[in-house]
């Protein structure tokens, strides 16, 4: 039976026609699967379905999901985070993604820190957490690095975090009085309910590449992803090293952010979500 399927024109270009024409007449899609994003059930066959690709450095898999939570597109990453996701899927369900041949014209994998950002000595910190804005809870990640980071090329212990952040669209912060503006090109990575990486725009072109990305998958809370996925972006809150610190409870984490803030230490923006 046919698929309700968006085919995105990326993904048709990995996939090939002959294959995109396979899913759309329903020979190698599932009728019913797990969003990969919500991981609530779908079917093909009642509602629009997106397609998503994942391609690693080896393997390429097709996840479904909820167009209404995701567009088909493409989405690199790292071989590792991609067998992750492939056995993190399969023990939920199992139904909701692929695996497919590698495309022979894959990219190198992004590297697992931002190389033009963050220095070697100093590692990103990302702790997830729901914020309260105007009376609605919103899912947020607050990211600090663990020591101070310079401007490429220059010599000396200054921090340039927020500096360099805010020259690639962050707003700085005196209160968390209202939602920041979406940066576009920008994006948060969830991957089987799992947080995956930060994104951001590739400066030679194409897909866009990993900012921060965790070593292994990162558990967010049931309520986190839901706010995610109503709201379809997470806030991303960073602040020098220092400024806020891991706190153990959400309520300690806003009262952290909330003096970064009136210090003048915090930046932020909306992210889009991608990835399945």
């Amino acid at each position: 039976m046919p698929r309700m399927l968006d085919v995105s024109d990326e993904v048709r270009a990995e996939i090939g026609d002959e294959e995109a024409a396979r899913l759309l007449a329903g020979e190698s899609a599932p009728g019913s699967y797990d969003c990969t994003s919500c991981r609530t059930p779908g079917d093909s066959e009642q509602e629009r379905t997106s397609t998503v690709l994942f391609i690693g450095d080896e393997t390429a898999v097709l996840a479904f999901a909820h167009a209404t939570c995701l567009p088909s597109q493409v989405v690199q990453v790292t071989e590792e985070q991609l067998q992750g996701a492939v056995r993190s899927i399969g023990a939920v369900g199992g139904e909701s993604q692929q695996q497919a041949p590698a495309p022979q014209h894959l990219q190198q994998p992004p590297h697992a820190q931002p190389p033009n950002l963050v220095p070697e000595q100093a590692v990103l910190g990302v702790t997830s957490g729901l914020v309260l804005i105007q009376n609605e809870l919103h899912p947020a990640l607050v990211v600090e690095p663990t020591a101070p980071v310079a401007r490429p090329g220059t010599v000396g212990s200054g921090d340039d975090f927020l500096p360099l952040l805010i020259e690639q669209g962050f707003m700085p912060l005196t209160e968390l009085a209202a939602v920041p503006p979406v940066l576009h090109g920008w994006s948060v990575l969830l991957a089987a309910g799992q947080l995956h990486a930060v994104l951001q725009p590739n400066p030679n072109g194409g897909r866009p590449v990993a900012w921060w990305q965790a070593h292994q998958p990162l558990q967010v809370t049931d309520g986190w992803r839901a706010a995610a996925n109503k709201h379809q972006q997470v806030l991303m809150f960073a602040a020098p090293v220092g400024s806020v610190g891991r706190q153990p409870r959400e309520d300690l984490m806003r009262d952290a952010l909330d003096k970064a803030a009136a210090h003048g230490k915090l930046v932020a923006a909306a992210l889009p979500l991608a990835g399945i």
